[in-house]
């Protein structure tokens, strides 16, 4: 009988669909990166989601996230997320956190989850997750940065003491080191970061950057990376591949 995952089948099989289906998967950050992960994993059969994110959707997500519209505006990412993968299966489990990721948070990552994908920004989160994983034996794939960068040719998957020119993964190589970590899997780009132009006016109006309805120089320009849709999505992507064909092994 015919049924959404049909063409999945032919392509990987019953017995690795059924994996799919009973995989638990942990998304940490529901942004740029972490909303195509999300779509590519429930479209390919994946039953039951650990979403964590602390933010809302605000008008500079639209050029990159999958869940940004003009109507989820000013709407919690986790929700929305939740919304979209039970629209595609109804059957999935999802279960949503929405709170930002920090070394003291508790309850979210155990021993049920069978997978995790890092897609946060912050290094201390990103080294924490990589450290529980560790302590509870569950595979990894941490995102490295995405922003800045306008050639989604260029990204690779490999192990962080791998990498070269992104900066992020130069950090992680550290501090992962420091740690004992001799291993991590990640994605990342070996295209050279491109410098934000700083001379363009904020003209923010959600918060999101600047206080609201000002039209300034902005102060944070400096901090916000430059994004494009045609990155983060295939960053997304290609992780959500990883994830998918690294369960059919387990």
């Amino acid at each position: 009988m015919l049924n959404q995952f049909s063409r999945t089948e032919l392509l990987i099989g019953k017995e690795a669909l059924d994996k799919l289906s009973n995989a638990k998967v942990a998304v940490i950050g529901i942004g740029g990166v972490g909303s195509y992960v999300v779509e590519g994993l429930v479209r390919a059969g994946v039953g039951n989601f650990v979403l964590v994110d602390d933010d809302k959707v605000c008008l500079t997500n639209l050029n990159r996230q999958l869940i940004a519209t003009r109507k989820t505006v000013g709407k919690y990412k986790v929700e929305i997320a939740k919304e979209r993968i039970l629209e595609i299966n109804p059957k999935a489990n999802v279960e949503i956190y929405q709170e930002f990721f920090l070394p003291e948070t508790q309850g979210i990552i155990d021993e049920s989850v069978d997978y995790i994908v890092d897609c946060v920004d912050t290094v201390t989160a990103k080294i924490d997750l990589v450290m529980r994983a560790d302590k509870l034996n569950i595979p990894i794939i941490s995102c490295m940065g995405t922003g800045n960068k306008l050639d989604p040719t260029r990204f690779e998957v490999t192990d962080v003491f791998k990498t070269s020119v992104c900066p992020l993964a130069k950090v992680m190589r550290k501090e992962l080191r420091a740690r004992g970590i001799k291993h991590l899997k990640v994605l990342y780009s070996k295209e050279e970061p491109i410098k934000p132009d700083e001379t363009l006016e904020c003209s923010c109006k959600t918060g999101c950057i600047c206080p609201p309805g000002t039209v300034r120089k902005c102060t944070q320009r400096n901090q916000v990376p430059g994004s494009i849709s045609f990155v983060p999505s295939v960053a997304g992507l290609i992780i959500a591949g990883e994830v998918i064909k690294d369960i059919i092994k387990m």
